[in-house]
């Protein structure tokens, strides 16, 4: 059965009746069949959320709200059905896709408990009389554009905060996983949204482009956010700004994890295994770079490798660790990476094995600037540790690279830790804690190639309001002329 578009409360065939599949990347077979929009499709999403603009916008807080906290009771009991849409549309792990759904549903209620915090203030006039008040005020029709790797986070994230401000949404779906997409849009429409608030379309991989620049140019769209690689980001950013509306873009990463010769080894360890392996390390806050003080390299590299041979990998429906990737092109590019670096005087300490898209953890230990993974963001499960001399050496390679999203640094001296936290150039920083790590309320977003802009409570709500200047004056008011 095919995948039908949501617009206007209702599934939706192409206008062509045009299809396109997605193949599960263990087995091979076709995971789903989705519609697959036309320019005038995608306007017709755009045109729908406009038409319940007025409605939705004009919506009370406590009506907002209500709706947001019943879509997320429905997501987490529909958990079953967005895991089994993630195993066969992405290769994920059961656990990484229950997990989705669980903090998908906790982004809504978050959502909704912010629909009460969208005010203004006043401000003191220069005028006698007047009272002065910046109001945050709903834009109108927000494009989402959400990514594949964590599908139901991000797919999510991209509406919900837009929905709680008063915003109606086209969410345009990834072209690897639809179904688990448009899951999203089922349960907020399920919960009683008015019909247009909600809209999800896809598009065949071939389409991608010109549907996406038809979205941003529709005059009735008022901005744009996008979660994705930091290629296609510019060429995002790129549109928005000739079309002068702005844009939230979260994009890729190098994350670094820096360990201190103080640091506690097991926690470290922990740590890095997490943030490394987590989702085949197909995360944009993955750790990409652990980056290990010689005092402390030899111990913390045997225990890290240690940990990473004994994950247990293969078919995300067993009992693994690391599923698969994305597509087998993802798999060949870590066997690409494994090879440059080893030729380049990388010891392979860890993995370095794999199945079609099944790949294991894999560590490469001594990596220099000279080999393609000291730079290129892997986004799958191979890691490299670059050995420093000491902190100085630590920052240095931290920022050391384009990107500016998540890291981390472990020291069991917290001012010193605090020290290197701050001199590291991205827009997340742990202590003591993994480079992955989300929470609804929490102002997610990186600097420099990452992108720019914040999802995530009170500072969501900036990105998805206009502030408007409104005064009451004296009617009786002296002019000069």
């Amino acid at each position: 059965m095919t995948l039908n578009f949501l617009i206007g409360g209702d599934f939706v065939a192409a206008e062509a009746g045009a299809t396109f599949d997605r193949h599960d990347p263990v087995t091979g077979e076709i995971a789903t069949t989705a519609a697959a929009a036309s320019i005038s499709d995608a306007l017709k999403a755009v045109a729908s959320a406009q038409a319940a603009f007025a409605e939705w916008s004009a919506t009370g807080p406590e009506a907002r709200r209500k709706l947001l906290m019943k879509a997320a009771d429905i997501m987490e009991a529909r958990n079953a059905d967005f895991v089994a849409s993630m195993v066969k549309e992405t290769g994920a792990t059961t656990i990484w896709a229950g997990f989705n759904a669980h903090l998908a549903a906790g982004m809504l209620r978050e959502a909704g408990a912010m629909t009460t915090q969208i005010g203004g203030e006043v401000i003191p006039a220069n005028k006698p009389g007047t009272l002065a008040m910046a109001v945050a005020k709903p834009k109108g029709v927000c494009l989402g554009i959400a990514p594949w790797n964590a599908p139901v986070i991000l797919g999510t994230r991209a509406v919900a905060m837009a929905l709680a401000c008063g915003n109606t949404v086209v969410l345009k779906s990834s072209e690897l996983c639809p179904r688990t997409h448009r899951l999203i849009g089922e349960c907020l429409n399920e919960a009683g949204l008015p019909k247009g608030a909600i809209n999800v379309i896809s598009n065949a991989p071939a389409d991608a482009a010109a549907v996406v620049k038809a979205l941003i140019e529709a005059p009735e769209v008022r901005h744009v956010n996008f979660t994705g690689s930091t290629g296609v980001g510019r060429i995002i950013g790129r549109l928005a700004g000739e079309n002068l509306k702005p844009a939230l873009l979260e994009l890729g990463g190098k994350a670094p994890l820096v360990i201190l010769e103080d640091a506690d080894l097991e926690g470290a360890v922990n740590a890095a295994i997490f943030g490394s392996f987590m989702n085949q390390g197909q995360i944009c806050m993955s750790t990409e770079r652990i980056i290990v003080v010689d005092a402390m390299a030899d111990a913390f590299v045997e225990a890290l490798a240690k940990r990473a041979a004994a994950l247990p990998h293969g078919d995300p429906r067993g009992k693994v660790v690391l599923g698969s990737l994305v597509t087998e092109a993802s798999a060949e590019k870590m066997d690409a990476l494994i090879a440059d670096a080893t030729a380049k005087g990388a010891t392979l300490v860890a993995g370095g094995t794999r199945t079609g898209a099944i790949h294991s953890a894999t560590l490469l230990d001594g990596v220099t600037p000279d080999m393609r993974i000291y730079a290129e963001e892997s986004f799958g499960p191979v890691k490299s540790i670059i050995r420093v001399r000491d902190t100085d050496e630590a920052v240095r390679v931290a920022n050391d690279t384009e990107y500016g999203l998540s890291a981390a640094v472990f020291s069991q001296d917290i001012t010193r830790a605090f020290e290197v936290a701050n001199r590291i150039e991205s827009g997340i920083c742990h202590i003591n804690g993994p480079t992955v790590s989300d929470e609804p309320q929490m102002p997610f977003g990186g600097v420099k190639a990452s992108g720019y802009g914040r999802f995530g409570g009170k500072a969501g709500i900036a990105e998805f309001t206009d502030l408007r200047w409104i005064t009451v004056e004296n009617p009786k008011q002296h002019y000069p002329f």
